[in-house]
């Protein structure tokens, strides 16, 4: 009976376990006080002997793929496989997989939750009225800004619409935009320099590729508007966090809205946490109940089709050049 050990964050519910008995899988799930993320050096314990892991965001490095012979398939709740060194699971012949499709409303939503809590000062007025303090402040209007999405896949694409919504203008930036959607919403595609430059909010949506580690800098952050404000939703590593700090002390930038970090849990020694120009949150934007639901549903999907001999291609990230994988 082939093996699978759940690895992912909340895996102790979803449909993933009936779907992988269906399928004649040994379904296991790592114990509730192991963190690999805070313990990578635990993840060959807990993988060892498994033919496939339905994986969270720990690291799959190449050390730790060496280390792991039996494994035929990683496949990763969510969208993000940056913590799978694809290079080394083609050399073993690993199918790596991701949950396309699942949780763009989701991310989209936290863009904005944490775009409307810069825009209102939700953290400042809080915490003023808690403290009985009585503080008002004129802010920008959002309705009629122009908001700049780097990034116009799926989420991308989410992000789009509810601005549309909120009356503001769009714009976008894409290596490969859809460009039939950008006509139908009216959206202006443009160079990542001149949607910086115009700019009130820039929300990020980019996956983290050797092209885009720290696309936002002290030259790319020079770049955007006096005032204007940053969205992370996407990967930390997007981002020079050293050089974002700059930009919030200094003023350049109003405020900044991050659901992800370089390193998670951001450390609290972190000099973001104490700025007050800033909007933290634990990398929840995938996050809601009908996006685990799903998420988890085709992350289990993803293993099956592969052990019953089906290539699942928008969900395969590595083996490009493959053809013929077998399980076995």
């Amino acid at each position: 009976m082939p093996r699978v050990i759940c690895t992912a964050k909340m895996c102790e519910f979803g449909p993933h376990f009936e779907i992988l008995q269906a399928a004649g899988f040994d379904v296991d799930t790592v114990p509730t006080e192991v963190d690999l993320r805070k313990e990578p050096h635990r993840v060959v314990e807990q993988v060892q002997g498994y033919d496939a892991v339905l994986a969270g965001a720990e690291i799959y490095s190449r050390e730790v793929l060496e280390q792991l012979p039996d494994l035929k398939v990683i496949s990763r709740y969510g969208v993000g496989f940056d913590a799978v060194d694809l290079a080394a699971a083609d050399a073993q012949n690993i199918v790596v997989t991701i949950t396309p499709g699942v949780n763009h409303h989701s991310v989209a939503e936290q863009a904005f939750a944490l775009l409307m809590g810069i825009a209102r000062m939700t953290r400042t007025q809080d915490r003023a009225v808690r403290s009985g303090e009585w503080e008002r402040e004129l802010t920008p209007r959002v309705w009629g800004s122009t908001i700049g999405i780097v990034g116009l896949g799926r989420i991308g694409q989410a992000v789009a619409t509810r601005a549309i919504g909120m009356g503001m203008h769009v714009l976008a930036y894409d290596p490969y935009p859809n460009e039939e959607f950008a006509k139908t919403y009216q959206i202006k595609l443009l160079s990542l320099e001149e949607l910086l430059k115009q700019s009130d909010y820039v929300t990020l949506h980019l996956p983290v590729t050797p092209e885009t580690i720290d696309i936002i800098n002290r030259d790319t952050l020079a770049i955007m508007k006096q005032g204007s404000v940053l969205i992370n939703t996407a990967r930390g590593g997007l981002i020079d966090e050293n050089a974002l700090v700059e930009a919030l002390e200094s003023g350049h930038l109003r405020g900044a809205g991050l659901d992800v970090f370089k390193k998670e849990p951001l450390p609290v020694e972190s000099p973001l946490i104490k700025l007050e120009n800033v909007l933290l949150s634990c990398h929840t934007g995938g996050l809601d109940q009908e996006s685990h639901r799903d998420a988890y549903a085709m992350a289990a999907q993803n293993i099956v089709k592969l052990h019953q001999g089906e290539w699942p291609v928008e969900c395969v990230m590595n083996l490009k050049e493959t053809t013929g994988w077998k399980w076995s």
